[in-house]
């Protein structure tokens, strides 16, 4: 019985080549003819493997463009950019594609657009707390689809808030640490009984302590999802009252220098909220979880 191919591996198929001529094609597509009957075998033009990189659409390649030399500093901060008219020229492309690109910059805070005689569209300087703010908007409609949960957020702040505890110890000046000891402290306003809103301030005071900005930029989002999600009135107050006391006990291994005292309390701290906010009913629209 003849073999197969997947018995014959590597072995040559019959094939009939351009013009009708008898060949083999190997089994890795490349096809082989007979020269002149004699069993010789010659191998045919082998067919290129592309990789092809889709085309992007006009707009973000002129986007791409721009942004790449903001990025690297071609074009500094309160650089006038040049006309769309000109853009339009430089890029080859339609009046309609520069403004969407403008948009996409703007959408970023890259790029600003001055009204009036002397406006028009101007390279803006990165600004931290817009750029914060975006990405805790994004998180926001995230935590409501399967893909985040709340529970994700809490572990990711587990990981982060610990370290920042032991590098404000380090780190925080007197005037900061002041400011912390006041946050834990800080009388309950009648707006918010429990306390939460400066709860928070309390964590993301640690984050800036740290004198680390990506601190601030990674743990800021999770604080103002957390803000908007929970129910506060679900928390017992008496839940509210063991989180000031341990606001306390942070606060003071920082302003006594107490690098791993710090971490280990506010570890213990977020293990607790955890619990906390796993009550039923705790967050608004559903667990997040």
């Amino acid at each position: 019985m003849a073999p197969t191919p997947d018995q014959r591996g590597a072995a040559a198929l019959p094939a009939t080549g351009p013009g009708g001529d008898r060949g083999t094609t190997d089994d890795d597509g490349a096809y082989h003819r007979d020269v002149a009957g004699t069993g010789t075998r010659r191998r045919g033009t082998p067919t290129a493997h592309l990789r092809v990189q889709k085309v992007r659409p006009a707009y973000r390649q002129v986007a791409d463009e721009l942004r790449s030399q903001i990025m690297r500093g071609i074009l500094e901060p309160g650089v006038r950019l040049p006309a769309e008219a000109e853009l339009t020229r430089m890029f080859g492309v339609s009046r309609s594609t520069v403004r969407e690109a403008l948009r996409a910059l703007t959408s970023q805070h890259l790029v600003e657009t001055r009204r009036g005689v002397q406006g028009g569209s101007f390279v803006a300087a990165p600004d931290p707390a817009k750029l914060v703010e975006d990405v805790g908007g994004a998180l926001g409609v995230l935590v409501a689809t399967p893909q985040l949960g709340i529970g994700d957020l809490l572990e990711a702040r587990l990981l982060l808030e610990p370290a920042a505890a032991r590098l404000a110890a380090q780190r925080a000046d007197e005037e900061t640490v002041e400011a912390l000891r006041a946050a834990a402290t800080a009388p309950r306003d009648s707006n918010d009984p429990s306390g939460f809103v400066s709860h928070m301030d309390f964590h993301t005071l640690i984050l800036m302590a740290t004198g680390n900005l990506m601190f601030t930029m990674m743990g800021q989002p999770v604080s103002d999802v957390l803000r908007t999600r929970l129910d506060r009135a679900a928390v017992a107050q008496e839940e509210w009252d063991g989180v000031d006391a341990c606001h306390a006990t942070i606060a003071e291994h920082i302003n006594r220098g107490e690098a791993a005292e710090a971490e280990e309390a506010m570890r213990n701290h977020l293990l607790d909220l955890r619990e906390l906010y796993g009550h039923p009913g705790t967050w608004r629209g559903g667990p997040g979880a």
